[in-house]
């Protein structure tokens, strides 16, 4: 292979030197080791399952590739043959000449998790330097020559820096305590200065609201950040001696739960974890269905750009168009002229969509057959699915050769695995799993553990059978009633139903494709109401003194900007809104994130108008449309959800000051349009005449520069005689 200058970013001295001379290797997992996927994942590895019709395992090696990588090895245990068989396929192996990264598979069926995984890399002997860590489910636009550049001038000033982890911010929600991509809150204590990882918890006990710190680390370290809201990406920038450390310790199984945190907790060698975050570029790791909804959206919505539809291609992947309201379609769609595809949907090649078919935020793949009447939303319907007239599939997954006869209804959270057939008029209720295969008894406990031999321990329950029914829930019949297996597919579904685990079907919604259902947004805000309350007296009279705290530690917390990060997550959250999310449900989540930053309600509303106006902004470039009707638009479709939170005059004093923050700094295509926009603001009864009065007389002995749209608005403030 030929060698490239600086490619990874080589440091200087005579050890970057040496680097320079290897390539940039990277280790990918071509398997989770994780249960979170199944029943999908015993038929079709994770890296294979399409994500916006483009397998994952794609986008990593696309990445990889554009990050200056020139060698990656797949490690492949579950499935490893269908890998083997992708790589070929799609060109990443058995062409050396098509590109310039070269990608090698490295096969076991041992490997039971990670830490085996890496083992059985060093044993190969073919990593020779520092290289990238990364699972074959993680999606990312950033540029790693920052993150390299860091990592080799630490490892040349201290040899004991083994590990780089890549972070981004993500606050968790105040009432999952989740992420946006589903995933339990972290906390990680960080050193403000040299960014090495002091602490990290993923099995944070929300119950108690605190952590337990090692003295030591306090002593240490006089002043560190205590963070709850950063994503762990899941991309590590790793020393040679990271293999040989899990070679030496056959504890360390987790990458994080056992690796990291046993690192840090090892006060004998000494070894040391970095961390670098990334601000403006693109991370997540798909680690459950609900990050796998989260993560399409983000690439249906261009935040992975390069990394979206129109661009991308492999093997025999069809060229996707980018159309109006961010439409994917490929070349050969037969589209009824009476159907309706709605803003950030994909249609894939090959695919016929029937008379009065509305789908909206869906993505369809290849070779789909949809009827006449079909309603389609929040959904992922892979390839090959026959879907019949009147049938209708809300915030579901539907795998490969599905097919629905006319009329069946599946609700939100469902998951069909492959060829599953559903009966005429037949209702799948709400988060259901259902597969050809029944689920194997012998999972282990540990969530980490996904044995290879899928097919082993199957239990003797019947397949079930599902029929309509008048009451308001389904009911499930085997096959030894009345509705057997011979009826199938014009009665029923011939399949098995998965039990949920320990959690129990209650919890499903936790990492489900659905929305959290308001009932469960409420339940979980009283909750939060309820604690604040009942604990707001005791918390009072047992929290330290500032002189208390001052006596007992040095440690001082670097507090970010929060309003701004604020404003960000509400943009974020106003954004799911515009993918179906309930505007109930949207204000309740907002609710939540004002609770979590300690938030007024008028800052809701300054953040909440920020978001509807850029919405308006980011549809009139992408449609061409005039930015004033998109303005109209935006703000008569929102002005409820804008009403709600300017209760009073103050308020709606927020909104007009941040219209004029953002027409001066932000977004300043709107500055030509304020006299034109305030009237509608006041015609919808978002802002009031004091407001108005108000705004207009606080400019008065303000600097010229701050009298600007005042002025501009003089005609309408005198003939509605507000002046």
């Amino acid at each position: 292979m030929s060698q490239k200058k600086s490619r990874g970013g080589a440091a200087a001295g005579d050890d970057a030197d040496e680097l320079s001379r290897s390539p940039l290797q990277a280790v990918l997992l071509a398997d989770s080791f994780t249960l979170k996927f199944r029943p999908i994942t015993l038929e079709r590895p994770k890296v294979l399952l399409p994500l916006v019709n483009v397998p994952m395992i794609d986008y990593t090696l696309s990445w990889l590739e554009t990050s200056g990588v020139e060698e990656v090895f797949v490690f492949c245990s579950a499935h490893a043959q269908q890998v083997k068989e992708h790589l070929e396929e799609a060109g990443w192996t058995g062409k050396p000449a098509a590109r310039e990264m070269a990608v090698t598979a490295v096969e076991s069926h041992d490997a039971i998790s990670a830490g085996d995984a890496l083992r059985v890399m060093y044993g190969r002997g073919i990593i020779n330097g520092d290289f990238v860590l990364i699972s074959g489910d993680t999606i990312s636009n950033m540029s790693l020559k920052d993150a390299l550049q860091e990592h080799k001038d630490r490892r040349k000033k201290d040899p004991l820096a083994v590990m780089t982890m890549i972070i981004k911010h993500s606050k968790p929600s105040i009432l999952t305590h989740q992420t946006r991509l589903g995933n339990d809150e972290i906390v990680m204590a960080i050193a403000p200065e040299t960014k090495e990882l002091l602490y990290y918890e993923d099995k944070a006990d929300n119950s108690h609201l605190c952590v337990t710190i090692d003295k030591d680390i306090l002593a240490t370290n006089p002043t560190l950040q205590l963070h709850n809201n950063m994503e762990d990406c899941y991309i590590d920038i790793c020393s040679p001696e990271v293999l040989s450390l899990f070679t030496d310790n056959f504890d360390y199984q987790h990458l994080r739960r056992h690796f990291v945190k046993g690192l840090l907790v090892d006060d004998i060698m000494g070894y040391k974890i970095y961390t670098h975050e990334i601000r403006s570029s693109y991370a997540a790791r798909i680690d459950n269905f609900r990050s796998y909804d989260a993560v399409s959206k983000d690439i249906i919505q261009r935040w992975t750009y390069p990394m979206v539809p129109d661009v991308l291609s492999f093997g025999n992947c069809h060229e996707m168009k980018l159309h109006r309201q961010g439409i994917y379609k490929a070349s050969d769609v037969t589209l009824s002229h009476s159907a309706q595809i709605g803003a950030n949907s994909v249609i894939g090649n090959a695919t016929s969509i029937g008379e009065q078919c509305k789908i909206s935020n869906s993505v369809i793949g290849e070779g789909c057959s949809i009827g006449k009447n079909v309603l389609i939303h929040g959904s992922y319907i892979w390839d090959n699915v026959i879907i019949e007239d009147g049938c209708k599939v809300s915030n579901s997954l539907v795998c490969d050769d599905v097919h629905l006869k006319a009329g069946a209804i599946v609700e939100p959270g469902c998951i069909l695995s492959f060829k599953i057939k559903v009966g005429k008029n037949v209702v799948v209720p709400a988060y259901s799993k259902v597969s050809l295969l029944n689920k194997p008894s012998n999972e282990d406990s540990d969530e980490e553990l996904e044995y290879a031999d899928t097919n082993s321990g199957i239990t003797d329950s019947p397949p079930f059978s599902i029929s309509k029914s008048n009451a308001d829930h389904p009911t499930i019949i085997c096959e030894d009633d009345d509705l057997g297996a011979s009826e199938t597919g014009t009665s029923g579904v011939l399949g098995y139903i998965w039990a949920s685990g320990d959690t129990g079907i209650q919890d499903e919604w936790r990492q489900s494709i659905a929305p959290i259902p308001k009932e469960k947004l409420q339940e979980l805000q009283h909750a939060v109401s309820f604690d604040d309350d009942e604990g707001s007296e005791e918390d009072l009279n047992n929290r330290p003194s500032e002189a208390d705290r001052d006596n007992d530690s040095e440690i001082s917390v670097v507090e970010d900007d929060d309003y701004t990060k604020f404003e960000k997550e509400v943009e974020e959250t106003f954004q799911r809104a515009l993918d179906g999310v309930h505007q109930d449900n949207l204000i309740l989540e907002i609710n939540a994130l004002r609770l979590s930053y300690s938030l007024q309600h008028a800052d809701c509303a300054g953040a909440v108008f920020y978001s509807i106006m850029r919405g308006a902004l980011v549809a009139a470039q992408s449609t061409n449309d005039n930015l004033l009707k998109t303005t109209a638009d935006a703000l008569a479709k929102w002005k409820d959800l804008l009403r709600n939170y300017t209760k009073t005059v103050d308020e709606e004093m927020e909104i007009l000051l941040k219209f004029e923050e953002m027409c001066q700094d932000i977004t300043k295509e709107f500055s030509p349009l304020f006299s034109k926009v305030l009237p509608y603001l006041y015609d919808k009864d978002v802002v009031s005449e004091d407001a108005i009065l108000r705004w207009a007389e606080e400019k008065e002995n303000a600097d010229e520069s701050d009298k600007v749209f005042v002025k501009q608005s003089d005609a309408f403030i005198k003939v509605y005689s507000l002046y």
